[in-house]
């Protein structure tokens, strides 16, 4: 049993949802989003909440059972509330400004690296060393703010490049004579 799965996802204030066979649509303020169930789990509808059931016994709708309850689930916080990534840039000289739908990050390399954002995610620089990402989408936040550390990821001698806000960086000792 799913202790996940089990769980019927309530959905907020002001968010509605539609379900068309394997297909779940969930709308709100901040936009729409939808999700495709696989065969193995049915989708249910019952005031106010979606409870996920699964299909049979076998491994494979337990798996899908809990992920799909989790993407569910993740469809209605972000037309809700979204997600957010903040990051940090540690570095003499490292900076970024954002310069209409582009992120200009000076990394400490011999040009300067731009960054277009992509539909569907807003990224903004309230200081020269923070970047926040937005959007409804937790995967694409995600994966924008893990494209953006890639650039220049914290090495662990003096802790400078990018990180996520938060995030705890092991630090090394140097060389000793």
């Amino acid at each position: 049993m799913s202790r996940i799965g089990k769980k019927p996802v309530e959905l907020p204030k002001g968010v509605t949802a539609e379900i068309k066979g394997q297909t779940i649509e969930v709308k709100g303020p901040k936009g729409t989003r939808s999700f495709t169930a696989t065969d193995d789990v049915d989708l249910v509808l019952e005031d106010g909440s979606v409870a996920v059931k699964p299909r049979g016994l076998s491994k494979r709708a337990r798996q899908q059972w809990g992920l799909t309850r989790s993407m569910v689930s993740n469809l209605a916080t972000g037309v809700s509330e979204g997600f957010k990534k903040e990051l940090e840039i540690q570095g003499v000289g490292y900076r970024a400004a954002m310069q209409g739908k582009t992120l200009k990050l000076s990394l400490g390399y011999s040009h300067e690296v731009n960054f277009e954002t992509p539909d569907g995610v807003t990224i903004t620089a309230p200081k020269q060393t923070e970047i926040v990402v937005e959007g409804i989408d937790q995967q694409l936040v995600g994966q924008v703010a893990a494209n953006i550390r890639e650039w220049r990821q914290p090495e662990p001698y003096k802790g400078k490049g990018i990180r996520y806000k938060g995030e705890y960086v092991f630090r090394k000792e140097g060389k000793k004579k």
